[in-house]
């Protein structure tokens, strides 16, 4: 029975990696995959093994997360402690695969084999590098399961009828991609009144906001965007409890957006069927505002027109994108 290896830092997991792991799965009975990871590195080594174990169930997929060595210069004892951590965590080794040169001598002195794939990059033309200095501009090479970790997160808040989710259609329409809605809205048409809500009520609304957020960004163009939050969940049960689940505040600070876009109830409401909270706009919008702050969350005031709301808005989340783009270009790309 053929039994190969496969090793690396996967920072982060890509394409090529995918292509190297599959190809490599092709040519042995059994593939072992070490994810190794140290602490000092930018994305932890769990998340980086939990995204490969579930993109490749035929492989066995094992994360390394002992500070050792990484490079021979670095310790005299390089080559036998990554022996030995490969003992250890593969056993006999018939295939070592890489990408990369490295693999002749690791091979050798495993008293295996060699198989290089796509040394030049022919085939999928990426390294880790790139993605990490502009995971943007990188998009198609990330997988599946990797996006939520790069994708910048975009949520609104504002009071009723201040144009949140003709906003957060707008917006995704613009970037061409997906949007989450407000569950709370949903919740309430399928026949429980806002005004009847309980704190158990609060609590499914505030479970159901976050899973379809959290499902909604592995679809994600780079983008994702949000129609309300968690912090949002918390203004609704205090106004209409004067009180709020116990979890509910902790769960909602812990979630972080890249950038928070308040909407000022300042244009004309409008009764849909659903509104409860017209005379209470200002009120609403003051605890908003309180709740980001205590989150430590920044976010930007939109106000006017719904057109001018729209353009800056536009505005806004563009300079986000290029932001991050320029920023990471600023950054040595770690080796």
């Amino acid at each position: 029975m053929m039994h190969g290896l496969i090793i690396g830092k996967f920072l982060p997991y890509h394409a090529g990696h995918a292509h190297l792991i599959r190809a490599a799965r092709a040519r042995v009975d059994r593939l072992t995959v070490l994810v190794c990871s140290i602490a000092a590195e930018p994305i932890p080594g769990g998340v980086r093994h939990r995204w490969m174990h579930g993109e490749h169930p035929d492989c066995t997929v094992l994360h390394v997360s002992e500070e050792l060595p990484q490079t021979p210069e670095e310790h005299p004892s390089f080559w036998a402690r990554w022996l030995d951590v490969i003992a250890r965590h593969a056993g006999h080794v018939d295939v070592v695969f890489t990408s990369e040169m490295y693999g002749d001598e690791l091979a050798a002195r495993l008293g295996a084999r060699h198989d290089c794939v796509d040394l030049a990059r022919h085939t999928v033309p990426i390294s880790g590098s790139a993605i990490r200095e502009d995971p943007m501009a990188t998009w198609d090479f990330l997988p599946r399961a990797a996006r939520p970790w790069f994708a910048r997160r975009v949520v609104l808040l504002g009071p009723e009828s201040s144009g949140k989710t003709t906003l957060a259609r707008t917006l995704a329409e613009e970037f061409e991609t997906v949007w989450v809605p407000e569950y709370g809205r949903e919740y309430c048409e399928a026949g429980r009144p806002a005004l009847d809500l309980t704190l158990p009520d609060f609590e499914a609304i505030a479970w159901g906001q976050a899973a379809m957020e959290d499902a909604a960004v592995f679809d994600a163009n780079r983008l994702l965007i949000c129609d309300t939050d968690l912090l949002t969940t918390c203004t609704w049960s205090d106004l209409i409890l004067d009180a709020r689940p116990a979890w509910l505040t902790q769960a909602a600070r812990s979630r972080h957006y890249d950038l928070a876009l308040l909407l000022d109830g300042d244009v004309p409401w409008v009764d849909d069927g659903t509104r409860v909270l017209d005379m209470r706009r200002a009120e609403h919008s003051r605890r908003l505002r309180a709740e980001l702050r205590a989150a430590h969350q920044p976010y930007v005031r939109l106000g006017g027109t719904f057109a001018e709301r729209t353009a800056t808005a536009i505005e806004r989340v563009r300079s986000l994108l290029t932001a991050h783009a320029e920023k990471a270009a600023l950054v040595a790309p770690l080796r």
